[in-house]
């Protein structure tokens, strides 16, 4: 990644720090439950939380484990992070400015790294997941949670295009096997798969962003005018309100 690219992410979501905060799709949700179910008895992990955003998975993960570092290239975020673990009493988390593809660790030197919602904005998926490889200890757990796209070329298509009109910042929704391929040349092997669906909520969705108005009437135009299949597979309403398939892949080292 260049220099350019994680300043122009957090550029980009500077100003929606309290939004993500605040965001129920972001708070919530049973890839979370997951998440901290799988922390429950490693009270000595130090966790990375890689690309916190808003810090949910910081949150939760807080209470069950030694320490957590929340990374992220946002500024904004991780003051965000740290004031809000602060006032919730979690004295076990510390804050690191850097971009995916670069981390300032050394090498294994995290019991567990989690990454959620974060990938789809890495210029470089393979360089990012090596580099949580190389931090996380051999016997360690990983996992990432994140927005994957169709098989479907028609499908992908339409995902992609209103993700970008949304967020100039989005790079790829990757499908599931591109997932398995890519953690596979990093060095992992993949545990489980959990799919889910996940609803967004179209007037929230483009206020986290803080959509222009001419993107959203795009947005709006590219929904209206798709084609059945693509309004049956994302569930497309009146309001623009929509479905998209989710993934939480569960990792460890290859080889262990």
């Amino acid at each position: 990644m260049t220099a350019s690219e994680p300043n122009f992410v957090a550029t980009q979501y500077a100003p929606r720090a309290q939004e993500y905060l605040h965001s129920a799709t972001h708070s919530s949700g049973a890839d979370l439950d997951q998440v901290e179910a799988a922390l429950r008895g490693r009270d000595r992990a130090r966790v990375l939380d890689l690309g916190c955003g808003g810090g949910h998975i910081t949150y939760r993960a807080a209470p069950h484990v030694a320490s957590v570092v929340a990374c992220d290239v946002t500024s904004t975020m991780l003051a965000v992070v740290a004031e809000t673990a602060r006032a919730r009493g979690h004295g076990n988390v510390s804050t690191q400015q850097a971009a995916a593809e670069d981390l300032p660790f050394e090498s294994a030197s995290f019991d567990v790294v989690l990454a959620r919602y974060t990938s789809h904005h890495w210029d470089d998926l393979d360089a990012g997941l090596r580099e949580a490889r190389r931090v996380l200890k051999p016997d360690g757990l990983a996992i990432f949670i994140d927005v994957i796209a169709p098989g479907s070329a028609l499908l992908d298509s339409h995902l992609q295009t209103l993700e970008l009109l949304r967020d100039g910042s989005h790079v790829r929704n990757y499908s599931s096997g591109e997932w398995v391929a890519a953690l596979a040349r990093a060095g992992f092997a993949v545990d489980s798969l959990t799919p889910r669906r996940l609803h967004l909520a179209f007037a929230a969705w483009i206020a986290r962003t803080h959509t222009s108005a001419t993107h959203v009437a795009a947005i709006r135009s590219l929904q209206q005018a798709a084609p059945a299949r693509v309004r049956e597979h994302f569930a497309i309403a009146a309001d623009g309100s929509f479905e998209l398939d989710t993934l939480t892949l569960t990792a460890g080292a290859s080889g262990r």
